[in-house]
C-alpha cells in the first residue's frame, strides 16, 4: 500500500481537516492514502471478511468506473482486452455494475447508505454519520451489519 504522509492538528473533536499555520499543541501524522476500511480493519474492528467483502464493492464500483469523471479520459486504447475471461472491457464493466447493483441491493435501503459512503466514497465514519445525521459512534455497527451482508452476497466464508 502507498503511503502518503502528512501532519495534522489533533482537536477535540479529532483530526482537523487541515494543517495550521501557527504550531499546532498537538499533531498527529495522517497517511492520506489508508480508506477508511483498512483503517478499521487494521485496528481491530472489522474481520477479515467483512473486510474481504468491502474491498471487493470497492473494486466492483471502479471497475463499473461509477465514480464521476472530472476530465478526459487519458487512458491508452488496449488492443488486448487482458482478463482471458472471453469478455470485452465494455461487458467487464457492465458486469461489474450488475455486481455492484446487487451487493447494494442485498445490503438494503436503510444499509447502502453508510456502505456507500465509507467503502465507496472513502469518507470516515464519524464523517458519514455526520452526513447522514445519526447519532455518533452509530455507523460502525450499521456498517458491519451491511458487510456482512455484502459478504453473504459475494460468497465469502
Amino acid at each position: 500500500m502507498r503511503r502518503e504522509l502528512v501532519e495534522r492538528e489533533l482537536t477535540e473533536t479529532g483530526v482537523s481537516g487541515r494543517g495550521s499555520e501557527r504550531r499546532a499543541k498537538r499533531t498527529v501524522t495522517v497517511n492520506l492514502a489508508e480508506s477508511p476500511l483498512s483503517w478499521l480493519h487494521a485496528r481491530g474492528h472489522l474481520d477479515d471478511r467483512l473486510f474481504q467483502a468491502g474491498e471487493r464493492l470497492r473494486l466492483d464500483y471502479e471497475r463499473a468506473q461509477l465514480s464521476p469523471g472530472v476530465t478526459m479520459r487519458w487512458d491508452p486504447v488496449r488492443v488486448d482486452g487482458g482478463g482471458g475471461d472471453g469478455m470485452t472491457p465494455t461487458e467487464r464493466q457492465i458486469a461489474a455494475k450488475a455486481r455492484f447493483d446487487g451487493a447494494m441491493a442485498e445490503a438494503g435501503s436503510g444499509l447502502s447508505d453508510v456502505l456507500w459512503r465509507v467503502v465507496c466514497g472513502c469518507e470516515s465514519l464519524p464523517e458519514a454519520e455526520k452526513g447522514l445525521g445519526w447519532p455518533a459512534r452509530s455507523g460502525k455497527l450499521v456498517l458491519k451489519l451491511a458487510l456482512d451482508r455484502v459478504a453473504d452476497f459475494y460468497r465469502i466464508r
